[in-house]
């Protein structure tokens, strides 16, 4: 599992998959999320302003790659 550092109360599902690499800008992490690929705490998500805090814990699953990331 990535450590994602962050330096603010929280960070946005599409921010957070941005400032991780997973994607190259916000277009293509909308498009992560609206096809369901990206769980957080276990539960699918589909929305990309969802405020993520310290311990939360996100899965993207993009088939031939699977990213676990938690929020520090």
């Amino acid at each position: 599992m990535t450590e994602i550092k962050i330096h603010t109360p929280f960070i946005k599902l599409d921010q957070l998959i941005k400032f991780a690499g997973i994607s190259f800008d916000g277009a293509e992490a909308k498009e992560i999320i609206k096809q369901g690929l990206v769980t957080v705490n276990g539960d699918k998500e589909l929305r990309r302003g969802r405020k993520l805090y310290e311990g939360d814990e996100v899965k993207v699953d993009l088939g031939e790659e699977v990213f676990e990331l938690i929020v520090k």
